[in-house]
């Protein structure tokens, strides 16, 4: 359950959704890439150690995970635990009504 708390007040954050919508319509970005795409097309106007802290809080999560390329740090989309939280309250099959 400890888990999922830190997955939920992840999520519970704007900004922080908002860079999980970039990340699933772009894996793989640098956070000079994050950055740029908030500011454009978002207009928040974050410095880049608060993007990184955000980034950090979603890693923390489980929601983003990093990779590094020489001396490139690469985010990419982890949607497990999403899915993780969705199964848990969605049902393949409607329960049965009794008459």
């Amino acid at each position: 359950m400890a888990d999922d708390d830190g997955l939920f007040k992840a999520l519970a954050d704007p900004t922080r959704r908002i860079v999980l919508d970039e990340l699933a319509e772009r894996d793989g970005q640098s956070l000079f890439e994050i950055c740029a795409r908030l500011a454009t097309r978002h207009g928040l106007g974050l410095s880049r150690q608060g993007v990184s802290q955000h980034l950090a809080v979603l890693e923390a999560a489980g929601l983003v995970r990093t990779r590094r390329e020489g001396r490139y740090k690469f985010h990419d989309l982890e949607t497990e635990p999403l899915e993780r939280i969705a199964t848990r309250w969605l049902r393949p099959d409607p329960p049965e009504s009794t008459p």
